[in-house]
């Protein structure tokens, strides 16, 4: 028997025990989009919703191999990059995609857990910005994460536009930018590009939330791995996020909710 081949997307990114973030979450957005799922594992990370207790990073070699093997053996339509954790391991992986860079890659910049455990070396961010940014077709940081990246205090919107203006004077060619970590009742996210900005505004879900980051990536990767303008990825992703967060729940002993990702796609 023969079988359509769906779209194909790789997720390089950690893995999280506890099924909300990460590895599990990117395959799981990526299922929902109708997107067959590879992946390359950066570090293993023993966490629930209560935390991380444990990261061991992936020697730079097998990085290198796992991201080696799938792209000489599948027609990748899009790259998510998550947690990177390390300079080195940053540098693993632009080298193994050097040979690629036609391929859309959506770096999300991942540096502390939802939890409050750091996920990266404070180093990290100079190895992003020096091997990675120009690469990327779309950097998502959410507010935290861009103060890091550029120096910035961001306390609202017009902040959030010098930001994302730093940011792509840093090398990245459009960044999103994730308002959720600003007050309010209303959540509004900036993509600012080459040919200008656009704000995506919704109403804020109550409760603390795990693998929103990781799964919004996920779902602009799977977007433009099925042939999506990024701007039209990017609004499909945020609206998937805001109904996979609705219909979430909490599996486990802490506050965290995970997102159900295939109930957003119903």
């Amino acid at each position: 028997m023969t079988s359509k081949i769906p779209p194909i997307a790789l997720t390089i990114a950690g893995s999280d025990s506890g099924g909300g973030a990460g590895i599990q979450a990117d395959l799981r957005t990526f299922a929902a989009f109708g997107v067959h799922g590879l992946s390359a594992i950066t570090a293993v990370t023993a966490q629930n919703t209560r935390g991380v207790s444990a990261i061991h990073t992936v020697p730079g070699t097998v990085l290198q191999a796992q991201v080696a093997a799938v792209l000489d053996d599948f027609h990748v339509g899009a790259i998510k990059l998550g947690m990177l954790a390390t300079p080195a391991i940053a540098r693993a992986v632009a080298a193994a995609l050097e040979r690629h860079r036609r391929i859309p890659l959506i770096l999300d910049p991942v540096l502390i857990a939802t939890t409050g455990a750091h996920l990266a070396t404070e180093s990290l961010v100079g190895a992003l910005r020096t091997h990675l940014f120009a690469k990327t077709t779309l950097l998502t940081p959410n507010i935290p994460e861009a103060e890091r990246l550029t120096g910035l205090a961001i306390r609202n919107e017009d902040d959030m536009r010098a930001a994302a203006t730093t940011l792509r004077a840093q090398g990245a060619p459009a960044v999103l930018l994730k308002g959720g970590h600003l007050p309010g009742n209303a959540i509004a996210d900036l993509l600012l590009t080459a040919h200008g900005e656009h704000w995506f505004r919704q109403r804020r879900l109550r409760g603390e939330s795990h693998g929103t980051g990781c799964s919004l990536a996920a779902a602009i990767a799977a977007g433009m791995a099925r042939g999506r303008p990024l701007e039209q990825a990017v609004e499909d992703a945020i609206g998937f996020v805001h109904r996979a967060l609705k219909a979430g729940y909490r599996p486990g002993k802490g506050d965290l909710r995970v997102l159900d990702h295939l109930a957003a796609m119903r």
